[in-house]
């Protein structure tokens, strides 16, 4: 690793205490936390905040589609991301209920879609260790903590970016405290936030 993650300079420019970042976002985690919030993010200035210091390399986004049914919003979120600098990456998943409860005891089910992206996540994370020194990871799951550890041994430093003030946490103990910084998405919503939600027409996003 160069001398870019020490002083924040690449080729005797300031780019900030993170020096070069990649973003990584775990689209399934990223979406049931913010819904849980009531945020609706604009990408757009999601990337201007997390590129305020340092320079963004690259912005990968992951999610599972299903072969039928794949949600219209989702169709074209992953559609305006790939035309706005992110890059989209998807597997085919398939839908699981999964019962949960209420703050009053009450039993509901919600789908989930899962598919294998995680395994993606973690592979450009690692094999692109060396071009980026900070790894801004949306994600609270706990899967990552290994991979967290592994790009930390390899000089980069992590933020981990989900949050603890939803119904049920998001962020997995173990992921937060491995971290080197976490980033609680109910304190930047306002930085983060959409503006004006006509461009998407869904109340989804």
């Amino acid at each position: 690793m160069n001398n870019s993650r020490d002083n924040g300079r690449s080729n005797g420019v300031d780019i900030g205490r993170y020096g070069r970042i990649a973003i990584f976002i775990d689209g399934s985690n990223l979406y049931h936390t913010i819904r849980d919030l009531g945020i609706h993010i604009d990408y757009r200035r999601l990337l201007t905040y997390f590129s305020r210091d340092g320079w963004l390399l690259r912005a990968f986004y992951y999610t599972a589609l299903l072969e039928d049914g794949t949600p219209d919003w989702l169709i074209r979120l992953t559609d305006w991301l790939s035309y706005n600098g992110f890059a989209v990456i998807t597997k085919r998943a398939k839908v699981f209920r999964r019962k949960q409860y209420d703050e009053n005891g009450q039993v509901y089910w919600r789908e989930e879609v899962k598919g294998n992206v995680d395994i993606e996540l973690a592979i450009d994370m690692l094999t692109l260790c060396g071009h980026y020194d900070t790894a801004i990871l949306f994600s609270g799951d706990g899967d990552f903590v290994r991979l967290v550890e592994a790009v930390q041994r390899r000089g980069v430093r992590v933020v981990v970016v989900s949050s603890e003030r939803t119904t049920d946490s998001t962020v997995a103990d173990e992921l937060r405290r491995q971290a080197d910084e976490f980033v609680d998405l109910a304190d930047i919503a306002e930085a983060i936030r959409m503006q004006d939600r006509s461009a998407f027409n869904s109340t989804e996003i």
